[in-house]
């Protein structure tokens, strides 16, 4: 496609405009923002006729690239607020990362549709929790200690890895659920963003290294047209998310998070039916 073409222009604008709103979400939700930034990639790449098996893992691989910046800005802003939990961490630094590396593993030999499932199972869940304001899913009144908190970690590393999100919306659900404040749970889970996004970028460069179908620009699974377009408007936008945040109350918070990530699943639960 000529980069001078109306097509390419357009697609290059719409991907500053969803840089912007992905950052103001990572800021909101303590999300990366990969729960807006893959179905966008994943459209893009539609445009630019990347083949069908190779076009959802270069969406995700390229919004996890995207989200380290994101995430950063996002976890500095509500860690100046004093709302990270920065032990819980520390506690699931590890398991995260063994998660996220296991993830980038399965990327290499999983069909597309396992990626769409993914998302739309785990964010499906959340967007009910959420929405409903429902405590009947309540685990416990605090998160467990020793190795099942670790077993969390990996799952969240895990999913997150397979969605190309920065983990906040798992997260969200394994906090709240065990009587975290949902601004806790969403504090937190931008520091989460940055455990994740580093190494899974890096391992789905590695994962999709010699893949036939990737765009000429690709190292892997990670465009760097996509990566380049996107961040610079998310680093701008991160922070005025974080401020609009903090100026919702605990349900407002919630009820936002949860319509977006079902309008999210609606939109992937047609490409597994229709396509």
């Amino acid at each position: 496609m000529d980069i001078l073409s109306p097509e390419f222009l357009a697609i290059g604008v719409t991907l500053l405009i969803a840089g912007a709103l992905t950052g103001v979400l990572a800021g909101m939700f303590g999300v990366g923002g990969g729960a807006l930034i893959v179905p966008v990639l994943y459209e893009v790449f539609g445009v630019l006729d990347v083949p069908d098996e190779t076009r959802m893992p270069l969406a995700v691989g390229t919004s996890l690239a995207i989200i380290i910046p994101t995430s950063v800005r996002s976890w500095l802003g509500h860690r100046a607020r004093g709302a990270v939990d920065s032990d819980l961490l520390k506690a699931w630094a590890v398991p995260i990362v063994l998660g996220v590396l296991v993830g980038a593993i399965i990327a290499r030999y999983a069909p597309p549709v396992v990626f769409q499932l993914v998302f739309v199972v785990v964010a499906g869940v959340n967007a009910i929790k959420l929405i409903s304001g429902t405590t009947r899913w309540d685990v416990a009144s605090d998160l467990p200690t020793g190795w099942i908190l670790s077993v969390y970690g990996s799952v969240i590393g895990l999913f997150s890895s397979l969605m190309g999100i920065g983990g906040g919306q798992i997260a969200n659900i394994i906090m709240t659920t065990h009587g975290r404040p949902i601004h806790q749970a969403v504090a937190t889970s931008a520091g989460i963003g940055v455990l994740i996004s580093v190494p899974g970028a890096i391992g789905y460069m590695l994962a999709g290294w010699g893949q036939l179908g990737l765009p000429s620009d690709a190292i892997g699974y990670v465009s760097l047209m996509g990566f380049i377009l996107f961040v610079p408007t998310t680093i701008l936008t991160a922070t005025l998310g974080v401020r609009i945040a903090h100026g919702m109350s605990g349900r407002a918070l919630q009820l936002s998070f949860g319509f977006f990530l079902a309008a999210v699943c609606l939109r992937f639960v047609y490409a597994i039916v229709v396509v």
